[in-house]
């Protein structure tokens, strides 16, 4: 007898269908990470909360609700206020939902039956949050297995799962955490199918922009626009980030487009533009960058930087493999960007002495990459017993672990002239004397180029999930030929 199909989540046209065939997986793979652990103990079960429903300061009006990430990545759950329960000793899974009152009906919509969410996320059970204590007493575990680590990006710790009662139960908040995000750093085929999706909505986005901007338009025009395309053609309701979006001197800052600089510059002739935007779909990632000039046509000095990003970015690409050590990549990104520059004139001297400086964060002060899943800044990448290295640029490398295979990482060189890096190195005499300032003074202004591709690490190399125009050749053609206004391609399932 054939097993019953999977229940789907799909937002219909053309948006991808994932299977909660996924999340099952996910849980199955949970379990097995944690069976390895010699301190586990047997009946045990794993408690996760998932995100709460907030509202904006002391008002009634919601804010819009995106799940909380290790809940999604275990039940793929889109209600909030919810709890999840595993029992690892037999991988079953039980969902908690919210016994909702009368009224919500009058305002919220149906109130669905227990059965109703049994069947849409195939769990084995699902009951009441409010009877979550006493339906796990009489599981009569040894122990409750809850979520408690520190994000490494962030500084911010884990929320762990408490409910009125937990206090009667056994709770251990070690075991779990570096067992999940383990699980999390390696993604799953059908993970990969997401992010995939993520990508080629996502690439397709920036590609229509490529085709509208001009100058005289707001950089927020263009934000707008990715926007409208990732949830229009892509059902994607959320984006990754905020999106950046700098043109000339903005686009030098790294994280444009922030409240106090919320993409509100009018775009000019001559301007780069450094647009980076990614769309999220069922909370999976995606983070790429474009920068191309305005008006579509590259002046002599926007190419050389541009081509000496590129070239970095396609020297990593050309070596990154499970066993590499990410700050390896880093370093081989800076490298090129100085040998580059020399070529260019800003910089003179020899490379490997500017290297010794740390010349290269003068103009990339940000790590090459990081990795990407259902966070944009994925957890994982600094497990215990690894150590950032505290050094100017690789100091903020946000993955100091071995690659391995099926790692989703972004790579995500950049040149930027960033005045106040400038007019440091040009005050430090160990970095001074490699600076050709009268050169220099010609890019004061000009901004930055980022070039930003998502990646799946395999077996003896990477697969490329971003599509958009990267050499100087490709973007001036894509851009000027207003004969073939841009359509996307829409793979076949």
């Amino acid at each position: 007898m054939a097993a019953a199909a999977q229940p789907v989540y799909w937002l219909g046209n053309e948006t991808l269908r994932v299977s909660a065939a996924l999340f099952a997986e996910n849980r199955q793979r949970l379990c097995q990470g944690l069976k390895a652990k010699e301190d586990l103990v047997p009946k045990s079960v794993v408690v996760l909360q998932g995100g709460e429903q907030k509202q904006r300061y002391c008002t009634d009006t919601d804010v819009l609700f995106r799940q909380e990430s290790f809940f999604h990545w275990a039940f793929g759950v889109t209600e909030s206020d919810c709890y999840g329960a595993i029992d690892v000793d037999s991988g079953k899974s039980m969902l908690f939902v919210p016994k909702l009152p009368e009224s919500y009906a009058t305002w919220m919509g149906e109130i669905f039956s227990k059965e109703h969410f049994k069947e849409k996320y195939a769990v084995d059970k699902v009951h009441y949050a409010c009877d979550i204590a006493d339906v796990l007493s009489s599981l009569n575990p040894a122990v409750l297995l809850t979520l408690r680590g520190q994000n490494t990006d962030s500084g911010s710790i884990s929320r762990e799962a408490s409910f009125e009662g937990i206090s009667s139960f056994h709770v251990n908040n070690t075991i779990l955490h570096p067992v999940i995000v383990d699980c999390r750093v390696v993604k799953s085929d059908m993970e990969l199918e997401v992010l995939r999706y993520t990508n080629r909505i996502s690439s397709d986005a920036h590609k229509m922009i490529m085709k509208h901007v001009k100058p005289g338009q707001h950089e927020y025009e263009m934000e707008s626009l990715f926007q409208h395309y990732c949830y229009t053609k892509g059902g994607m309701r959320h984006t990754s980030y905020t999106c950046i979006c700098g043109s000339g001197n903005n686009s030098s800052v790294l994280h444009y487009g922030h409240a106090g600089a919320p993409n509100d510059k009018t775009i000019q002739d001559g301007d780069m533009c450094l647009f980076d935007m990614g769309g999220e779909y069922y909370c999976y990632s995606s983070d790429i960058t474009c920068s191309f000039p305005a008006n579509g046509k590259f002046t002599a000095d926007q190419r050389a930087i541009y081509e000496a990003v590129l070239k970095s970015s396609r020297a990593v690409l050309a070596v990154i493999k499970p066993g590499v050590k990410w700050a390896a990549m880093h370093r081989l990104a800076d490298k090129v960007h100085l040998e580059e520059l020399v070529k260019i004139g800003i910089l003179h001297g020899n490379v490997e002495n500017m290297l010794k400086v740390h010349m290269g964060s003068v103009f990339m002060p940000h790590g090459l990459g990081h990795l990407l899943g259902i966070d944009v800044h994925d957890v994982g990448g600094y497990p215990e017993g690894v150590e950032r290295i505290n050094e100017p640029g690789l100091k903020s490398l946000r993955m100091g672990r071995l690659v391995q295979e099926r790692m989703v990482l972004t790579v995500e060189p950049g040149i930027y002239f960033i005045n106040h890096l400038l007019d440091q190195a040009l005050a430090d005499p160990a970095q001074s004397c490699f600076i050709n300032n009268q050169v220099l003074a010609r890019f004061r202004g000009f901004g930055g180029v980022r070039i930003e591709d998502d990646i799946a690490v395999t077996a003896d190399g990477v697969e490329l999930l971003t599509c958009v125009p990267r050499t100087v050749e490709e973007i001036e053609a894509f851009m000027s030929d207003s004969s073939k206004p841009f359509s996307p391609v829409v793979s076949a399932e």
